[in-house]
């Protein structure tokens, strides 16, 4: 049977809120005091906690915090005595980044109701915490699309830290890029390490597991991947250190531009997914300063520039003019709303 297809809003768990409350307005702007409870992985994972301090970081700069600090988490057993440190020393406002952070700030919003919370990643946890999230289909249905034109083997791959709403999200935008292509181009190019029939795919079982982060990419490679998108945090550098060694598959890189988080790896990463992480921190910041904070969640999209991709400039010439117009319309329809997210049916 000729298959049809149809589009529709991708809406992550991450996006929901159960309701939307105003903090009472503070007498003129109120610096504040900005604590970030990082997940695991460090400060320098050249990916989302990296990218979150960095919003913090701008806050300072622009003078809508009076201090920043954080702290690290080994294991998920940090994230709760993390927060109730914060709270302990007075912080004003407690960012909370990861979506595994989730248990930790509930707990410490219900108690602590005078305390605001940022939660990138994150969900509605009451009156006092702001979900910072991100739709990150869009940018990831775009580098699908992208990985499949530029495909040689007619394979590309994905793998993911942990089969949680905010890492699958990427992985399915991706999958359906690559439908796309199938469908305007009429070929078959197939995707390794995610199913979006079944929702399952490849995971590390977490975010630090180089050995297995190794593993996984040789695999995609073997199996005849010769793009591969890692959604895993700082494990892209991982594999982009064996794309460089085997010159056997390009890398998609993830959350930040590759420029800014790992530029040694430019010539095997023509494209970065970039979530604009720094700037939903800086954004929860201001409001917290302006005395606007509110419940209602930040949402980066493509329309409000939130989430974007960004092409590699050692890659300006490698990639063909009529390949990147078609991203630049893709980009513009996604925007504008004319492509939410493929959803292939009979």
């Amino acid at each position: 049977m000729k298959k049809s297809f149809k589009f529709v809003v991708a809406v992550a768990a991450t996006s929901l809120v159960a309701s939307v409350a105003v903090t009472p307005a503070a007498q003129g702007a109120t610096k504040q005091k900005v604590c970030v409870a990082l997940d695991t992985a460090g400060i320098n994972d050249k990916s989302f906690n990296q990218s979150s301090y960095e919003g913090a970081k701008m806050a300072l700069s622009k003078g809508y915090a009076s201090s920043i600090k954080y702290a690290p988490a080994k294991s998920n057993a940090d994230y709760a005595p993390n927060i109730a440190k914060f709270i302990s020393e007075k912080c004003t406002l407690i960012i909370g980044v990861g979506f595994l952070l989730g248990d930790a700030i509930a707990a410490a919003a219900k108690a602590n109701p005078n305390v605001k919370f940022g939660f990138v990643d994150g969900w509605g946890l009451g009156n006092n915490v702001k979900a910072i999230t991100y739709k990150t289909d869009e940018n990831s249905f775009i580098v699908g699309y992208m990985a499949a034109a530029m495909s040689k083997t007619g394979k590309v791959g994905t793998y993911g830290g942990l089969p949680i709403p905010t890492v699958t999200i990427f992985m399915e935008g991706y999958a359906n890029g690559v439908a796309h292509y199938n469908l305007i181009k009429n070929k078959n190019v197939q995707v390794l390490g995610w199913n979006t029939e079944t929702k399952t795919g490849t995971f590390l079982g977490g975010f630090d597991d180089t050995t297995k982060a190794l593993q996984t990419s040789i695999s995609l490679e073997q199996q005849g991947a010769d793009f591969i998108f890692p959604v895993a945090g700082g494990m892209q550098a991982t594999t982009a250190a064996n794309s460089q060694k085997t010159k056997k598959s390009s890398v998609i890189w993830v959350d930040a531009k590759v420029m800014n988080t790992g530029k040694q790896y430019a010539n095997v990463t023509p494209v970065s997914v970039v979530k604009g992480l720094a700037e939903g921190v800086l954004a929860t910041v201001q409001e917290a300063h302006d005395g606007k904070f509110s419940s209602k969640p930040y949402v980066g999209t493509m329309a409000n520039k939130g989430v974007s991709i960004a092409l590699t400039p050692a890659w300006n010439n490698k990639i063909p003019a009529k390949l990147k117009a078609e991203i630049n319309q893709l980009s513009k329809d996604i925007a504008a709303g004319r492509i939410l997210a493929l959803d292939p049916i009979e």
